[in-house]
């Protein structure tokens, strides 16, 4: 909620009952970990799909995914990873590919096309679907954004 705080120019307090609405609107779910509760966004929510193309239309990650998905390999998922996935606009979009026969070159060309077009710089993390097996994305890495 600091970091909140901080970004938004609003007290904690204030932070945390916007917070409880959207929980009690169904929107966020929220889990108790010691002294802390964290928000998480409700996929089941009938708003969520939309909220979340508004989302990232808004940030651009949909232009990257249209241009690189057709020919980066055998991708199965893309996950939105680091300050993003937090909601933090920290400028660099972080994405997490999960498949086979990575086409390096053609990503690192729509790499540079697309940081152009939202200027902002994008970095990926390739992932085999074996090393993938039984991993579940944390807060820091998952934010799924696409799968076949």
């Amino acid at each position: 909620m600091r970091s909140l705080e901080g970004e938004f120019g609003e007290s904690t307090n204030a932070i945390r009952l916007e917070l409880n609405k959207f929980e009690e609107a169904g929107m966020l779910k929220a889990d108790v970990e010691g002294n802390k509760k964290l928000y998480q966004a409700n996929t089941k929510h009938p708003l969520f799909e939309d909220i979340h193309n508004i989302i990232k239309k808004y940030i651009g990650i949909d232009r990257v995914i249209e241009q690189i998905i057709g020919k980066v390999g055998q991708l199965e998922k893309v996950y939105l990873i680091g300050d993003y996935a937090k909601g933090i606009d920290g400028g660099i979009i972080d994405f997490l590919l999960v498949g086979n026969q990575f086409n390096h070159e053609y990503i690192a060309n729509m790499t540079g096309i697309a940081e152009k077009k939202i200027d902002r710089k994008i970095r990926f993390l390739f992932m085999e679907p074996t090393e993938f097996v039984g991993q579940v994305p944390t807060a820091e890495a998952g934010l799924l954004l696409w799968q076949s």
